[in-house]
Parts: structure tokens; sequence; C-alpha cells
């Protein structure tokens, strides 16, 4: 065999070893990648579900919840498309279910009351990763501006609520026994927690009712004490005013 005939079979053979090597190289790239993808479609639809379950319902309107049944629904659909081995038939088949009910108004999310500063942190910490799931979903395409601005807003909202939710636990709790002024003083922080919202017009209800129940407090040290569990009122159109959005915003009991 002439040397040139061994080299030319040499250099085949090294040529060959090299596209081999290359297309393993790729196949496993893109091997990773896909898992990369998959992890992350996953991730997307555990926090949206996640945030579903964890923020109590009290703080959940129809809207946020398809909001957070859409990301889930988008990640699925990803996932199919990348051949996940997850039963994502099973996923959607849920995700359908809990829309109808989310719809329907017959699903339960029950309230969970803020009682500690720990519970107002873990719900501030879940809102503002609502809120930057919003927005992601609105640069992403998937949200169109006015709903996303729409929602950003309201979660904002909640966010100041959830600590003004403590500041009221806490001053009912100083009514019962009977420390009027630590209670004054804990409205008075409900209220400059709902300020930070004050273009939303459940936040400026709010803030008018706890000037009211302010005002009844501070009669109630002029009267030594009387009539300070007078707030019962009060007490329950703050507890449903995310129920009943549209009575909260008819009711004029505490307009000025």
């Amino acid at each position: 065999m002439e040397a040139t005939t061994i080299v030319v079979i040499l250099a085949t053979i090294v040529a060959i070893s090299l596209v081999i090597i290359v297309v393993s190289q790729m196949r496993e790239k893109a091997r990773i990648e896909r898992m990369r993808k998959i992890r992350g479609q996953q991730d997307s639809y555990n926090r949206a579900s996640r945030l579903l379950t964890e923020i109590p319902g009290q703080y959940l309107n129809t809207e946020l919840k398809l909001i957070l049944l859409k990301q889930m629904e988008d990640a699925c659909k990803n996932l199919i498309a990348l051949k996940s081995d997850k039963p994502i038939v099973e996923w959607l088949n849920t995700i359908k279910q809990i829309r109808q009910q989310a719809v329907d108004k017959t699903d339960n999310y029950p309230p969970t009351k803020i009682d500690s500063p720990e519970k107002s942190e873990q719900v501030k910490d879940s809102l503002n990763n609502l809120f930057k799931l919003i927005e992601s979903m609105h640069k992403s395409g998937r949200l169109d501006s006015a709903t996303a601005k729409q929602n950003l807003k309201y979660v904002l909202f909640l966010i100041h609520k959830s600590h003004a939710d403590l500041h009221v636990f806490q001053a009912r709790d100083h009514i019962r026994q009977n420390e009027i002024r630590k209670a004054i003083h804990a409205y008075h922080s409900a209220s400059m927690e709902m300020v930070k919202s004050k273009d939303h017009p459940l936040a400026l209800k709010a803030v008018k009712s706890f000037r009211t129940r302010i005002k009844e407090l501070e009669a109630s040290l002029r009267d030594d004490g009387a009539n300070a569990e007078h707030g019962t009122k009060l007490d329950q159109e703050w507890d449903h005013m995310l129920q009943d959005e549209d009575s909260w915003k008819k009711r004029k009991d505490f307009d000025d």
C-alpha cells in the first residue's frame, strides 16, 4: 500500500472521529439545554402554583387567580413541546377545573389572620413575587399593558394592606386589653400604610375608616374608656373590603 493511500485513510479516520466527537458534543449540549429549559418551565409552574396556595385567600381576587393559572398553563404547554415526562395532561386538567371554579367563585382559598410580623412578612414576600411575575408576563407579551398595569397597582395595594392588617390586629388586641392609646397608635400606623396606595379607591376608604375609628377611641379616652369597643361596624368593613369591593365603593358610612 502506497504511503499516500495510508495518509488519506488515516486522515479520513481522523476526520470521521472529529465529526463523531463534534456531533456527540452537540447532542450533549442540546440535551443539557433541553433539560435546562424543562427545569425552568417546571420552576415557573411550581412558583405560580405555590403563590396560588401560599397567598391568603382574602388577597386573591378572580383576576389574580386567572393570571397565576395562565402562568401554570403556559408552562405546561412549553413542557409538552419539550417532551417532558411529567404528568402534564393531569396538570392541565387540574388547571381547567380550578379556572372554572375561580370564574364561578366556587373555589375555596381560606383567609389567613395576619397576627404576627412574621406572617405579615411572609405575605409581603409572596405578593412581591406575584408583582414580579406579572411584570415578567407583561415583558414577555403574555399580558397586555392595561391588564398588567391594573393588576400591578392592585398587588401593590395588597402589599400595603398586608402591613395594615397586622396593625389592625394589634389595635384590636390593645382595645381588648384596654390599652386605648396603643390602639390609636396602631390605627395610625395602619392608616399610614394605606396612604401609600392613596391612588386606590379602597385605600382611601380605609384611611377614612381608620380616622373615624381613631376619633372614636380618642373620645372614649375623654369619657374614661366608655364605648372603646364600639367599632364593630368599621372592623367588619375592613375585614370584608376585598371580598365585596363593589359594596365597599358604594358605602358612604365613612365619607367626610
